[in-house]
């Protein structure tokens, strides 16, 4: 059992908890993922079964997009409705339209970024959320990071039937929610980027909702629920759901191989390529006639070559 599983990660498990579910579903413990989803945020979780795992660093870097709800009015200390406010209310309806859209301009294309102290970053071999809980905050160096689209859209509306929580708050708090649609690189964090925004209105903001809607070339079209997940299994449905690993790299170039290449791949050897359009150390999926998925290489361009990196079959 070998590939990929698109998960629609619920409200209140972390990714760690999904994990542990598809272990017992699927009665394997090789089971990862990539790209981290907290707690009360739900949405596309790429889950890697068997020797998929192998491929996260080939999928982690992948671009992301989400609908996310920003509630303007005050910060919290995590960033998000989790957290416990940490600044005044202010007057988020005195903000205009024009206001706004021109603040949102800001944040579009390449900028910075400093990662939350609620996040599973490391410094000096700590993550940063452990020193959080302990109230220490320590100096974090912003990094580049892309937003390739920031959009207002139509506040999203819960999926359960239950009443939002912006529904149940205090009229006194002078807040109010913006749903946005955010395409970035991977690396982004939205409940800094609400942050930044709330900020730079002068009204404070924090994350109220985050639903992942695509990461990479994995979307909610391909996604199941756990639920789901169980009838699809009890059925023996699952190889309609396993997206095999040579679709997952689907966007690295490839090299079919013969049976001679095959073996030779398979003991490390350098396979001859001379292919103009390959750049230096440019990652390529190495398939046989069945598109099956042998290894991942690196093109070497001075030897007209690619150097096997990672063998799985």
């Amino acid at each position: 059992m070998d590939g990929i599983l698109v998960i629609d990660k619920p409200e209140d498990y972390t990714s760690h908890d999904v994990v542990a579910r598809l272990r017992g579903i699927l009665k394997t413990k090789r089971i990862g993922h990539t790209g981290t989803l907290d707690p009360f945020a739900t949405g596309v979780l790429v889950m890697l079964v068997g020797r998929a795992t192998r491929l996260a660093q080939f999928l982690d870097k992948d671009a992301k997009e989400y609908e996310a709800i920003l509630r303007f009015g005050f910060e919290t200390d995590t960033g998000d409705r989790t957290g416990s406010r940490k600044s005044q209310v202010s007057n988020s309806e005195s903000v205009s339209i024009d206001e706004l859209e021109n603040v949102l301009a800001e944040f579009r294309g390449e900028i910075e970024q400093t990662p939350p102290m609620y996040s599973a970053k490391k410094v000096a071999g700590k993550k940063l959320y452990e020193l959080a809980r302990k109230g220490i905050e320590v100096e974090r160096e912003p990094v580049k990071i892309t937003i390739y689209e920031l959009e207002t859209i139509e506040t999203p509306k819960r999926e359960d039937g239950k009443t939002s929580e912006k529904e149940n708050l205090d009229s006194r708090l002078e807040t109010c929610d913006l749903g946005i649609k955010v395409a970035c690189s991977a690396g982004t964090y939205i409940r800094t980027l609400a942050e930044d925004i709330g900020r730079k209105l002068g009204t404070g903001a924090h994350l109220a909702e985050l639903r992942r809607t695509r990461a990479g070339k994995f979307d909610l079209s391909k996604a199941v629920t756990i639920a789901e997940l169980e009838a699809i299994v009890r059925a023996e449905k699952l190889s309609d759901y396993l997206i095999s690993m040579n679709e997952a790299v689907s966007h690295l170039p490839q090299v079919v191989l013969n049976e001679e290449e095959i073996t030779d791949t398979r003991n490390g050897k350098k396979l001859r390529c001379d292919a103009d359009e390959m750049a230096e150390n440019q990652t390529v999926r190495m398939i046989d006639a069945a598109e099956n998925l042998i290894a991942i290489g690196f093109y070497k361009e001075a030897e007209k070559s690619i150097q096997p990196k990672l063998v799985l079959l």
